[in-house]
């Protein structure tokens, strides 16, 4: 196995825990069961304005009720010490992500919001870091909570998709690991080191 050297985290539900109510926001939205950032960059304007109006404010009013996963500035901190690359992809926009970033005094050496038009599920904003890091994707691990982050992860060759969520079986024909809490996870990433 080669050398680890970067860690890509995805943000909401993996480095913060943020009170969303999915299901109502696409209702909202009529995304028709498609990606919420797909569904309106699709449309046309006005539509596409309101949508982005709409999904920013519950956006919004999540990020400022968004708590610290406990164990992550400990997880964040590890990595550095193994001089290990971090960067956080996330699908949130840049005011959300630097509201979290201040609020919890957070550090990464790359960030990448949606308003650089990649996202997930795309593996677009993992080939991006990969890319500005100058490293092998084999090189790299996939940190997130989502089938959307396990979907990037393949869509780019990342074969280390590590799962923070506590539904095991809703991921267990993934391939990811899937871990209960981030002291799992880091206990994991030690092992591997």
């Amino acid at each position: 196995m080669m050398k680890l050297k970067c860690a890509i985290f995805d943000m909401d539900g993996t480095v913060v825990d943020v009170p969303y109510d999915w299901k109502k926001i696409k209702e909202e939205l009529k995304t028709g069961g498609r990606p919420i950032l797909t569904h309106i960059q699709g449309l046309c304007e006005p539509d596409k304005s309101e949508k982005w109006a709409i999904l920013e404010k519950y956006e919004g009013d999540a990020t400022r009720k968004a708590v610290l996963k406990k164990g992550i500035k400990d997880l964040l901190r590890f990595l550095r010490d193994k001089d290990l690359k971090t960067a956080l992809v996330t699908n949130n926009s840049q005011k959300n992500v630097q509201y979290i970033i201040g609020k919890f005094d957070l550090f990464f050496d790359l960030i990448l919001s949606r308003e650089k038009g990649l996202w997930k599920p795309s593996g677009a904003p993992f080939l991006a870091v990969i890319k500005a890091f100058k490293l092998k994707k084999e090189e790299c691990l996939v940190i997130g909570d989502t089938f959307f982050d396990i979907e990037a992860a393949k869509d780019v060759g990342i074969r280390q998709v590590l799962i923070l969520n506590k539904d095991k079986d809703k991921f267990a024909s993934t391939g990811a690991k899937i871990f209960s809490t981030v002291g799992e996870l880091k206990a994991y990433i030690e092992s591997v080191l």
